[in-house]
């Protein structure tokens, strides 16, 4: 799983059947100290995220372990939406 956060969407008009209803989310991915890295995923929204959320994503087969990816051709996924975040001081000096 990976932390990132909602910058846009993706809008399709026509696309795959079993894609219908799912929100395509495009997400900046970022460090644990919530830093913003140059990497971007489109994601399929589970838990209806939205822009400037900071999300929780899974990628790979595991995209496709939830309740509505399931049997999808997705290999992104917001799985939950970040609260907070809670790092040991020993880590933040290592940084």
């Amino acid at each position: 799983m990976k932390i990132g956060k909602v910058t846009g969407t993706v809008v399709c008009s026509v696309k795959d059947k079993r894609l219908e209803g799912l929100k395509l989310l495009v997400v900046q991915e970022y460090s644990l100290l919530q830093e913003a890295t140059q990497a971007f995923h489109v994601a399929a929204d589970t838990v209806q995220a939205g822009p400037g959320d900071l999300v929780l994503f899974a990628s790979g087969s595991s995209a496709r372990n939830t309740d509505k990816t399931s049997n999808k051709a997705v290999d992104c996924t917001i799985i939950a939406i970040v609260d907070s975040i809670h790092l040991n001081e020993a880590v933040l000096k290592l940084a």
